[in-house]
């Protein structure tokens, strides 16, 4: 398909079930050529195993998928995976260990296979991406983007989101990469959600039906999904699900806000500008994420 977009995958996936709900639509979007899905903090091995749960569900069992980092630079990181309880029920793939340079040289193949053409999606704690990042500095001028569920950029009071505060120094590294940047935060991705009830009823089918079964274990303390990493992921190939600010990303790394992403006025002469999301019409959204698992 000549408007294929090819993308790797960087999530913690295990946590919040939106990991795997996102990853579900990647695998059933026919504009997705997923080349790999690495995993990031606490146990990256478990999350692998849950990545593969849904890869094997769609028919992908030979998806690349690499354990990464475990631990962080700074920031708690998601030590627990506890999705990862519903492994025994489901198949999936049990022979994981940790292998950042793996997951790195494969990721970096991928890149120059396809210079400025490929896009990393990171759902995640940006924990492995700012190490790749610094073990490879040629790896952001070969992608075309970075595309990022991660911060808050228009709060009523000053918080961090989730992601970002897991790793606030990763972030920061990453903001300031030479590279493309979309960047989908809490202001938008809030705004897409869907009650317990409409989700059993409308994840139908092998893949969301697997989803279904790790999300038993997010509903015991939760009355519904929200879709923060399935929008950044239907937007890599519907930009236009969203309005758009041109920035530059500060991330604060102390202070009494760790973690905090504030967006700046773009430098004079500064030739790369950030987008970031401002707007999303939800509607359109769920129309757009559940109409792939009907084709």
């Amino acid at each position: 398909m000549n408007n294929e977009i090819p993308l790797w995958l960087d999530t913690d996936i295990g946590s919040d079930i939106d990991d795997a709900v996102a990853l579900a639509y990647l695998l059933r979007e026919p504009r997705c050529r997923l080349l790999g899905l690495s995993t990031v903090t606490g146990p990256v091995a478990d999350r692998a195993r849950v990545a593969s749960a849904l890869a094997l569900a769609a028919g992908r069992p030979d998806l690349p998928i690499f354990p990464g980092y475990s631990d962080t630079l700074s920031g708690p990181g998601q030590p627990q995976c506890p999705q990862a309880e519903v492994l025994p029920q489901v198949k999936h793939r049990p022979d994981f260990r940790p292998d950042p340079d793996a997951a790195l040289a494969a990721l970096l193949a991928a890149a120059r296979n396809r210079p400025g053409s490929l896009t990393l999606l990171t759902i995640g704690p940006l924990s492995n991406v700012a190490r790749f990042f610094q073990a490879a500095p040629q790896l952001p001028a070969l992608l075309k983007e970075v595309v990022l569920m991660a911060g808050v950029f228009h709060p009523d009071q000053p918080r961090a989101e989730w992601n970002v505060l897991c790793d606030p120094v990763a972030a920061d590294l990453v903001a300031r990469a030479p590279v493309a940047r979309r960047w989908y935060g809490l202001d938008v991705t809030l705004q897409c959600w869907l009650p317990v009830d409409e989700v059993r009823r409308r994840f139908q089918g092998p893949v969301l039906r697997t989803v279904a079964r790790f999300a038993d274990v997010w509903f015991r303390r939760r009355d519904r999904i929200t879709f923060h990493d399935p929008l950044a992921a239907a937007a890599v190939f519907e930009p236009d699900l969203c309005r758009y600010e041109s920035a530059r990303v500060d991330v604060l790394t102390s202070g009494q806000c760790p973690g905090r992403t504030l967006p700046r006025p773009m430098p004079p002469g500064q030739a790369r500008a950030d987008s970031l999301a401002l707007q999303v019409d939800p509607q359109r959204f769920f129309s757009r994420y559940f109409s792939v698992f009907n084709l």
